[in-house]
């Protein structure tokens, strides 16, 4: 998985970001896992749930009466719960998975981010490989799959500004929407307005004039 970093060599920017050690918590993955498979999936549990009432609405319709199957509809929803639950607890306990939750030092550019284990042992992750990114209260999280993710806690970073360069990277790879996009979006939207009202202006004072005898 890792390999020497000679062969990744390239020209650093004045523009890079050298993150703290930081070790992925077992707790955080499953944390993150979860959110991110009700995120896909929220429908799934809700479909067994509403599945299962329906069949046995049906059931009792045709004379059939078991209510104790309506006992079923929750435990099929949260049978997919803790299907997932158990499946995010396993995969740091995999022997090949252990190396996710070692201790990484990050350097980010907006060409790439490299993992580094070691000054000698790392890997490259490219951004066409995220799949999509999100911020919370506290941190960055990067989406590489649904078992893969790379968590920035804000504690990790030396500055604010590398924050706000990370978040500036995140944005101009459409990651994330950020306060830039969104005024952008707020002064576009403001812009097509004024001039919708301009043309209503217009339009109102044309019909006025020819109104006029």
């Amino acid at each position: 998985m890792f390999k020497n970093l000679a062969k990744f060599a390239k020209k650093i920017t004045k523009m890079l970001i050298k993150t703290k050690k930081y070790e992925l918590p077992t707790k955080t993955y499953r944390r993150l896992g979860m959110r991110y498979m009700f995120k896909k999936q929220w429908w799934l549990p809700a479909a067994i749930f509403g599945g299962i009432v329906l069949l046995n609405i049906l059931i009792n319709v045709l004379g059939y009466k078991n209510w104790w199957i309506y006992t079923l509809a929750p435990i099929g929803a949260w049978g997919w719960y803790l299907f997932w639950w158990i499946q995010y607890t396993g995969i740091p306990q995999m022997p090949q998975n252990k190396v996710m939750f070692e201790k990484f030092m990050y350097e980010i550019t907006s060409q790439q981010i490299l993992i580094k284990k070691t000054q000698q042992e790392g890997m490259v992750i490219k951004w066409d490989m995220i799949k999509e990114a999100y911020k919370t209260v506290d941190a960055f999280v990067l989406v590489i799959s649904k078992a893969q993710f790379l968590h920035f806690p804000f504690k990790i970073f030396n500055s604010d500004g590398e924050m706000k360069f990370l978040e500036a990277i995140l944005g101009r790879k459409n990651l994330i929407q950020t306060t830039e996009k969104l005024e952008n979006t707020d002064n576009k939207n403001t812009n097509q307005k004024t001039a919708t009202n301009k043309v209503n202006i217009q339009s109102n004072g044309v019909a006025q004039k020819t109104g006029k005898k």
